[in-house]
């Protein structure tokens, strides 16, 4: 497998990584029709374990069936599909090779009570990853959960296992929890926290949510009124959060949310790019259209990270 020269250079800032981890990365990168670019789209479908089977796949019952996942990502040229265990067993002999695949390791699911801290299970382990050819684990983690602090040991010893047998780790770092309101979760210091603190966990690829303007925490206000931090724009909040995470030394992109119109998700693309992020990592907004209308959108979401659209 070649790597181009902009591939080569995001994986030199990878500097403590063996070249396992750094073939993994550059099978993800190297892969679909955004290869070379350094940019990237990823089909993540770990929403049945989040939210139920209905609210999932009901819009289009044709996802239920993991190989239209597999399928959907590859047909439409993208860099990497992300599931739950189950999910990836029940396509891997099928499209071993076909494209990089991301085993999601640890779950929650909507039938947990709404009091209880905000964690996850551990579902998976690095030789489930091994065994089924993935390129990477993946992994939540809430800052701002009473948990939080098992969730990052937790992903300490599995990122520091996965490295060892040369699987690159992607950290999803959402905010919640109780210390956390709705507006704070998405808060643009909250999300540049959350950026730090996956990056400092040693993710590879870091997963975070779009943020708003609104400032969460008073001592963190203070400073961003002082030294004017642009976050204006949903451009130069993306740029922020990239800068947040090790200098932009790392991978960063970005999760797309509920579901929404084709317009909204287009504009979020062009935000990330111009902000200098590396991607998007787009499930319902994706699969919950048929398939048609799904491969017409990420289609074009590939011309808007190359600059086309």
């Amino acid at each position: 497998m070649k790597t181009t020269k902009a591939v080569q250079r995001i994986l030199a800032n990878y500097e403590g990584e063996n070249p396992g981890v750094k073939a993994n990365l550059a099978r993800i990168m190297m892969a679909g029709k955004l290869g070379g670019t350094g940019k990237m789209i990823i089909l993540p479908v770990d929403q049945g374990f989040e939210h139920g089977p209905a609210r999932s796949f009901a819009p289009n019952p044709t996802a239920y069936d993991p190989h239209y996942h597999y399928q959907l990502a590859i047909d439409a040229g993208l860099n990497a599909y992300a599931a739950p265990l189950g999910m990836i067993e029940a396509g891997a002999d099928t499209f071993a090779g076909q494209i990089p695949t991301i085993l999601k390791v640890n779950s929650a699911n909507s039938l947990i009570p709404s009091a209880a801290p905000k964690t996850q299970a551990i579902t998976a382990s690095v030789d489930d990853a091994l065994r089924l050819g993935c390129s990477a684990i993946g992994f939540t983690i809430y800052p701002g959960s009473s948990a939080a602090l098992n969730m990052f040991s937790d992903i300490a010893e599995m990122r520091k296992e996965a490295a060892a047998k040369g699987i690159a780790t992607v950290i999803w770092s959402y905010p919640r929890g109780e210390s956390l309101d709705k507006d704070g979760e998405t808060a643009i210091d909250i999300a540049a926290y959350a950026a730090q603190i996956a990056g400092l966990l040693g993710a590879h690829i870091i997963k975070i949510k779009l943020s708003t303007d609104h400032l969460s925490l008073p001592e963190a206000k203070k400073v961003y009124e002082a030294e004017g931090i642009d976050i204006a724009t949903q451009a130069a909040r993306v740029k922020h959060c990239v800068d947040s995470a090790l200098g932009g030394r790392r991978l960063m992109v970005f999760s797309g949310g509920a579901a929404k119109g084709a317009d909204a998700v287009y504009d979020d693309a062009r935000a990330i790019r111009d902000g200098g992020g590396n991607g998007s990592i787009i499930g319902r907004n994706s699969f919950q259209r048929d398939r048609a209308d799904a491969l017409e959108m990420l289609a074009k979401l590939v011309e808007i990270y190359r600059g086309k659209a």
